[in-house]
């Protein structure tokens, strides 16, 4: 029995050992499968001048089924995170919450009542615990029914201290009594416009007569707020909104019933106690009050996308709002809004944006370029017959044969041509449409080849021809932009940080928000000018250490990059077979002797191995025939090392040749673009050797703290640091899985070489399904598995050490999924922990990265050399926790990168989990010196290695599904049906020697 006392228990330091106190985790009875069982101490070391592969410790004992398994039974002591027994005998059929002030225990459920008893009741109950404070931090407990987040361990103090501005704006509020009355607008309306419209009508009648007076702040759907109670406490309106026109005349009348019941009365008392730390739950539903009424002006004057906000009118100049992408497709620029609690107290966070919107033109007129076709007098082939149909769909319109007057929906289009099309007359009598636009309009239809546009239902169709038809102004274009219309857009929104740091205070004056007239003043609102003045610090970068036999073996980078010039790879891999396959039609035919030739010999001078002989001769095989070609080489080389792929002229190949290459074959490859091949570069063959290395097994660089062992939580005992996301697919693909990734290192202390996994999950889903899972096994029953489980064996194969302590950076989710994800996930990594080794609880941080925000940082003087990179944006590892994040909880900026173009994005941490107890300085020092071991570039990066290599491995495996998906005819992959009947499309295995290198790089 383990009592892990300490965190979580009546103070620090008490209630039993640590676990960096315990008798090493290798030690004791282990449950390792396919490893013979170490006999206590460190085991294998792993040193600086290892080369490429790890081998694996001793012979294959077999796996362990779920009902042989000894798991971990601990009552008590360090309530974060720990398994503790269940005190139940049999399996809880649904999840149960047992909260009490500081801990939240959720039971897990299964199904597998006879097979997994013992796992079950050992296993049921994780519980998440608050960090303790210093007592003179030490905040009143949270609600009984939320997990709490650690609290912030204090503030860094290394680096060298600067400041900076933020687009973050302090907002002031008044002492008012603020009321919330529930809306109910019958007949119903999904239009959050009608919905304002009608609410806006009501306030103009019925004001001063019925309201007391009081200018109301609605979100557009159920929820309306006051400062200062309402004449009643329910009472209903009758609204007659008169419908615009397309030509802004009045048509008739629609008659509302408005409902108006109070519901509650947040409190701004609370608010005050939460930003003055004497309370630990922040009042969300106050803050939503506050924000509904700093966006009800821009709601009324802008389109509105979730929190952001766009019109024509919100450029810099006349013209500036808008611009062309492409294909029918425009951008309008805009800003993003929102409020936030921080340390300076509320905050209003604004930021330019941009979106793409459908151009306002005639449909013939879209086809066209949407298509690129010039003859519009040409049937159209079914294909694109199909891509006008789905892209038109649901779009308005306004009908110009009514003189603009009238508008429509679209429902779909004609499967002929309108010159084709024929309909039924109340005199059973049969006529074209283009005999009855004749008849009725005297138009004479001008593209009779073109399908017609269909409004009204299937059971009802109406067709109008496309030339008649203009898409109305300001939808949204919702589909996945192509190559061109991102660069357009990028080219169009990029923005050096002095520009959109002026565009940003720009917003700020046109918006109004201290307007006497406005609401804001209604509720006692004030929003300063001035972005938010930050102390920040910037951190010194990390020693790198390369080859003793370079010239140079350590390097000290400046501002973010350095270069391979007279350096060595710290351990160069060896490349004994190897080929190359060209696919291009359009280079040299003597091209690829010539360009493998000069990269393996850049691969020879920065420190690899490479067999000067290819062990099959080049071929060159027509880019139809891809397939044929890997299967080919593959049977005349079987084992085969690296395979240098020259891609096709026309894009498109790349997924079928990784998928076939790591998951049919077990080939590492690496595809260059024919483009690059041929010019010979040598900075580009520099880049792609830094690839090659670490996809055959070796490492470009480490970190010299880790070779003296000087990293605080990470070299003195076994750690591992795991990176995890999950990529979503493009909106529109309604069918698509999502896709998970969870990387994690395998060469402590180095902490460089990160092995990938990928799994297939429900669409849309965002927390990771396979950490770990029970799979039933026809031959051993119900078996342990998941990524997490896979990860742990695989680390200890490679450096004969088992985890103490699991560094976790989650990728990808948003704030308000923290707790979900956090409770999800810890549950299935501590029951992947419990199925390894009795009793093993490593100790777990766990970090929420976030890039998708819109928080910007400004140097405070722009266009000074000593506080700004080459781009004029702050210096790589420059970090914030002060100002503007959060009151109490442990989250930091930190902008680790050199900004190349436009206005650097900093990585916000938010730490949910630190049974490690990391300082400030501990974990920032970390995490922005890992930014400097990508594999992939000599530069460091913006987000944490573990995190990106994650996303990236992620997004290798969509290729695999998308490939499949594009190849027509049956997939490849098999599927398997959730609890709630969808059909998830698995993954195709990837080979096991692709898994155990960098191959996502």
């Amino acid at each position: 029995m383990s009592n892990r006392g300490g965190h979580g228990g009546a103070s620090r330091g008490r209630g039993g050992r640590r676990s960096d106190q315990r008798q090493d985790q290798s030690s004791g009875q282990a449950a390792w499968p396919g490893l013979q069982q170490s006999s206590g101490g460190r085991g294998g070391s792993v040193s600086s001048g290892r080369g490429r592969g790890n081998v694996g410790r001793g012979e294959t004992t077999g796996d362990l089924t779920a009902t042989q398994v000894p798991v971990a039974s601990v009552s008590g002591g360090r309530g974060r995170g720990n398994v503790g027994r269940s005190d139940s005998t049999g399996d809880p059929t649904a999840t149960s919450v047992a909260s009490s002030s500081k801990t939240m225990s959720v039971a897990s459920s299964s199904k597998e009542e006879s097979k997994v008893t013992e796992v079950s009741e050992a296993m049921a109950k994780v519980e998440i615990t608050p960090t303790e404070t210093k007592p003179e931090t030490t905040l009143p407990p949270a609600s009984s029914k939320a997990i709490t987040y650690p609290v912030r361990p204090g503030r860094g103090t290394l680096g060298k201290k600067v400041i900076i501005r933020a687009n973050h704006f302090l907002v002031q509020v008044a002492d008012r009594d603020l009321y919330h009355y529930d809306v109910s607008i019958n007949p119903e309306v999904i239009s959050k416009a009608v919905n304002r419209n009608v609410m806006k009508l009501l306030v103009k009648n019925y004001k001063d007569s019925h309201l007391g007076g009081k200018a109301p702040a609605y979100d557009g759907r159920k929820s309306l707020y006051t400062a200062g109670a309402l004449p009643f406490e329910s009472k209903e309106f009758v609204v007659n909104l008169a419908e615009k026109r397309a030509d802004g005349s009045s048509g008739r009348d629609r008659s509302f019933r408005v409902s108006i019941k109070l519901a509650s009365r947040p409190d701004l008392y609370q608010l005050q106690q939460f930003l003055a730390h004497r309370q630990r739950d922040a009042p969300y539903d106050t803050i939503q009050v506050l924000d509904v009424v700093l966006r009800d002006k821009p709601s009324n004057d802008y389109v509105s996308v979730g929190r952001s906000f766009f019109h024509t009118s919100l450029g810099n100049g006349a013209s500036d709002g808008r611009g062309e992408l492409g294909d029918g497709i425009e951008y309008w620029r805009g800003f993003f809004q929102s409020l936030r609690l921080t340390q300076m107290g509320l905050s209003l966070n604004i930021d330019v944006s941009a979106r793409s919107f459908y151009e306002p033109i005639v449909v013939t007129e879209f086809i066209s370029k949407f298509l690129n076709i010039r003859d519009l007098n040409r049937p159209l082939r079914d294909s694109d017959r199909l891509k006008v149909k789905k892209v038109l769909r649901t779009l308005k319109v306004k009908l110009l044969h009514w003189n603009s007057t009238k508008s429509a929906k679209i429902s779909g289009i004609s499967s002929c041509p309108i010159s084709q099309l024929r309909f039924t007359l109340e005199d059973n009598s049969e006529k074209t449409v283009i005999q009855y636009f004749a008849e009725k309009y005297n138009y004479t239809v001008m593209y009779p080849a073109l399908p017609a546009i269909q409004t009204g239902s299937d059971t009802r169709p109406v067709y109008l021809p496309m030339e008649l038809c203009k898409i109305d102004e300001g939808q949204r274009y919702t589909k996945r932009l192509n190559e061109k219309q991102v660069t357009a857009l990028l080219r169009a929104t990029c923005q050096r940080p002095k520009e959109r740091e002026d565009s940003i205070k720009n917003l700020v004056v046109k918006n109004k928000y201290n307007d006497v007239h406005g609401l804001s003043k209604e509720f006692g609102m004030s929003v300063t000018s001035q972005l938010a003045s930050i102390e920040a610090r910037v951190l010194p970068p990390p020693m790198l250490k390369y080859h003793e036999s370079g010239r140079e073996k350590m390097v000290n980078p400046s501002l973010g990059q350095w270069n391979m010039i007279n350096k060595k790879m710290v351990n160069g891999a060896r490349v004994a077979s190897w080929t190359c396959v060209n696919f291009s039609t359009r280079i040299d035919r003597g091209l690829p002797q010539e360009f493998c030739k000069q990269l393996t010999g850049m691969c020879v001078s920065k420190g690899m191995e490479f067999n000067p002989q290819p062990t099959i001769p080049f071929i060159s095989y027509p880019p139809q025939r891809i397939e044929e070609a890997l299967n080919d080489i593959h049977n005349r080389a079987p084992g085969l090392q690296l395979l240098i792929v020259i891609l096709p002229d026309v894009t498109g190949s790349y997924g079928k040749i990784k998928r076939i290459c790591e998951t049919e074959l077990g080939i590492v490859s690496q595809c260059c673009q024919p483009r690059q091949a041929s010019k010979l570069n040598k900075q580009y063959m520099e880049n792609v050797a830094l690839k090659i290395n670490v996809k055959t097994g070796g490492r470009n660089t480490v970190l010299n703290d880790a070779i003296r062992r000087n990293i605080p939580l990470i070299t003195d005992r076994p750690t591992i640091i795991m990176g995890a996301d999950v990529t979503h697919p493009q909106p529109g693909e309604d069918s698509s899985p999502s896709i998970a990734a969870v990387v994690a290192s395998m060469d402590w202390p180095e902490i460089t070489k990160y092995r990938g996994l990928v799994s297939a999950q429900a669409h849309r889903e965002e927390i990771i399904q396979d950490l770990y899972k029970l799979v039933q096994d026809p031959q051993r029953g119900l078996v342990h598995s998941g990524l997490i489980r896979e990860h742990f064996i695989a680390f200890r194969r490679a450096t004969g050490q088992i985890p103490s302590r699991i560094i976790f950076y989650r990728d990808g989710v948003s704030e308000g999924q923290f707790s979900q994800v956090l409770l999800h996930e810890m549950t299935a990594i501590r029951k992947a922990c419990s199925s390894l080794q009795e009793n093993y609880l490593p100790r777990v941080t766990f970090v929420i990265v976030q890039k998708r925000h819109h928080t910007r940082l400004f140097p405070e003087q722009h266009g000074n050399r000593d506080t700004t990179d080459r781009s004029g944006n702050i210096q790589p590892g420059t970090v914030v926790d002060t100002t503007i994040c959060h009151p109490n909880e442990f989250d930091f900026y930190l902008n680790s990168h050199a900004g190349i173009q436009g206005t650097s994005r900093p990585a916000h941490y938010h730490v949910l989990l630190d049974e490690n107890r990391f300082t400030a300085d501990q974990l920032q020092m970390l995490t922005n010196n890992l930014c400097y071991t990508f594999a992939r570039c000599t530069r460091s990066v913006s987000i944490v290695p573990p995190a990106y290599y994650a996303h990236l491995a992620a997004f290798r495996a969509r290729y695999y599904m998308e490939s499949e998906m594009s190849d027509g005819g049956s997939s490849r992959s098999r599927n398997t049906t959730t609890g709630a009947g969808q059909v998830i499309s698995q993954l195709p295995a990837i080979k096991d020697n692709v898994k155990d290198v960098m191959f996502y790089c």
